[in-house]
């Protein structure tokens, strides 16, 4: 009786070992098929999500990980964006595996910062945030350096300021609604804040 309730407790301790074995190991992205993907996604990225258009983000060198989070939310419509959630909809899982690993693997090129007045308060912000009404530094998750941290938070350095602005101003509405911390963020700056850490934002390397 005894040796049957060991060989019981030891099947039992085994099992998750092998079911965890079992499992299927998530496919490889694969880089030409995720550059044949962008080639759609051009016209307002770029070839290679390098510096296009400041009302849209660079998407060279961020996380693969955060890349496919945003375009998961835009295809099920908890980010709105409607040129991105028709975009989006139409993509596959390896699609949006292998897009997101494609930008990833390019190198993100500088920005730099262009308002000169706004810098000190850019960097305050950015570095202590706001004590008296409890705004968190944005470094404090970004990183000093914007260089963020993985799947968690994105890399913001070298960003175009007008799109990390664009972005503040639409958690702190509400339009932007996947990322509660964000929106309680932005709720609490005022638009001379959003706009002098978004254009700090643009120099941090």
């Amino acid at each position: 009786m005894k040796s049957a309730t060991v060989l019981l407790l030891a099947a039992l301790f085994a099992a998750p070992a092998l079911a965890a074995e079992s499992k299927p190991a998530a496919a490889k992205p694969d880089l030409a098929k995720g550059q044949a993907t962008a080639a759609t996604c051009m016209a307002c990225h770029t070839a290679d999500g390098t510096r296009g258009a400041p009302a849209n983000p660079i998407l060279q060198g961020q996380f693969p990980e955060y890349l496919s989070k945003q375009l998961h939310e835009f295809k099920s419509g908890k980010r709105k964006n409607a040129i991105m959630q028709g975009m989006a909809a139409a993509l596959s899982e390896d699609d949006i595996r292998n897009v997101a690993a494609f930008y990833a693997s390019k190198e993100a090129k500088p920005g730099a910062a262009k308002n000169k007045e706004t810098v000190l308060l850019g960097e305050k912000i950015w570095r202590g945030g706001i004590a008296d009404r409890k705004i968190p530094a944005c470094a404090g998750c970004h990183g000093p350096t914007g260089a963020g941290i993985p799947a968690q938070y994105p890399m913001l350095a070298g960003q175009h300021a007008d799109y990390t602005e664009a972005q503040l101003n639409a958690f702190r509405s509400g339009l932007r609604a996947n990322n509660i911390q964000m929106t309680g963020v932005a709720a609490k700056m005022n638009d001379a804040e959003i706009k002098a850490v978004s254009d700090y934002v643009a120099g941090l390397r």
